[in-house]
């Protein structure tokens, strides 16, 4: 009988985005969906922290699946010391944490490891340690940073694509090959007219006068937002029906082991999506 596929999960479970990844995923593997197991999930948290935290990790206990949970912040607290300048190599006190969480992982081997709503930034020596993808709200080549700066740069470049992606976890943030994406157009019907209405206008004049309650801005987000937790749940098949995998010096294979620039489930997701 062939092993089945185990994926460890990362988390500060801060929010209704966190508890949706992990409600997806568990329901696609109850359903078969998703065949494959969450081994193990850890949490930058601790009960008490945060309510939403709290709800994340009941969550987790209903679910049965074995928890990890080292609370980062106190950590950090406990070793008087600021959060690091992302800008900057990460200090040795945090690397000194990662080594912690990997010691409390030691009874786990996951095949791949998610980041799903991790809201510190993984070390050198967790990416090393572990296969590690990452989603992030940009097709491959796209601007880097938050959901928000992605978007706010797409308008400024008068892009006509988009598309969500998840990449491996590498020391460099946002940097890593892409693992899979997919993509969709933001002209036409849904936008042509959005994109006329902020016609000679600059970002910094829309963000003064609408922010992100721009119309346009809010529909590109909503167009990418509806296809996160399908790309997330479609990656994890694409990895555990063995069509791609990543390798030792962390490239992207599939699986004739070509490296690839990235798995596209387009088609998939569109489908998916395509009624909503």
């Amino acid at each position: 009988m062939a092993k089945r596929y185990k994926i460890g999960w990362f988390s500060t479970g801060r929010g209704a985005g966190s508890r949706a990844m992990l409600k997806t995923t568990y329901e696609a593997i109850k359903s078969g969906e998703l065949d494959a197991e969450i081994e193990f999930v850890y949490c930058a948290r601790e009960r008490g922290e945060t309510e939403p935290t709290d709800q994340y990790l009941d969550m987790v206990t209903e679910y049965g699946i074995p928890l990890v949970s080292f609370s980062y912040q106190r950590y950090r607290a406990m070793k008087g010391m600021p959060n690091p300048d992302l800008s900057q190599p990460l200090p040795q006190w945090r690397i000194d944490y990662d080594k912690l969480v990997i010691e409390r992982l030691k009874p786990f081997q996951p095949d791949l490891c998610v980041l799903a709503g991790l809201m510190i930034v993984t070390s050198p020596l967790m990416c090393e340690k572990y296969s590690i993808i990452n989603l992030h709200p940009a097709a491959p080549g796209g601007p880097a940073g938050t959901w928000q700066q992605v978007i706010w740069q797409l308008i400024e470049t008068k892009a006509d694509v988009q598309g969500i992606k998840m990449h491996v976890a590498i020391p460099e943030l946002d940097m890593g090959p892409t693992a899979t994406y997919c993509t969709f157009p933001i002209r036409g019907k849904a936008f042509d007219k959005l994109w006329d209405e902020i016609k000679g206008k600059s970002v910094d004049d829309i963000k003064k006068e609408q922010s992100v309650e721009n119309a346009l801005f809010k529909t590109i987000r909503e167009h990418g937002a509806v296809r996160e937790l399908p790309l997330i749940v479609n990656t994890l098949k694409a990895f555990s029906h063995g069509k791609i995998r990543i390798t030792k010096d962390r490239q992207v294979v599939d699986a004739a082991g070509r490296v690839i620039q990235g798995y596209d489930l387009t088609a998939e997701i569109d489908e998916i999506v395509k009624d909503k």
